[in-house]
């Protein structure tokens, strides 16, 4: 599962806010939406997200085990 935790934590040390990304910025809310969802997002919107934040993918995603058992 991939999560976006991160970028709300890099978002938060450097000062911008979802405001900016959308409106300065021209992330699409829509965008904004599926992070805040946890659905799937372009490679092409990380790399814009690290350009834009001066940071590393790293510093956007991060991966987390699925902890849910298969039921047999």
């Amino acid at each position: 599962m991939i999560s976006y935790k991160p970028l709300y934590e890099t978002m938060y040390k450097q000062g911008i806010t979802e405001y900016a990304l959308i409106y300065k910025e021209g992330i699409s809310a829509n965008t904004m939406y599926r992070i805040k969802q946890g659905k799937a997002i372009t490679t092409k919107t990380i790399d814009t997200l690290c350009f834009i934040l001066h940071c590393r993918v790293e510093d956007i995603i991060q991966y987390v085990e699925n902890l849910k058992k298969d039921v047999c």
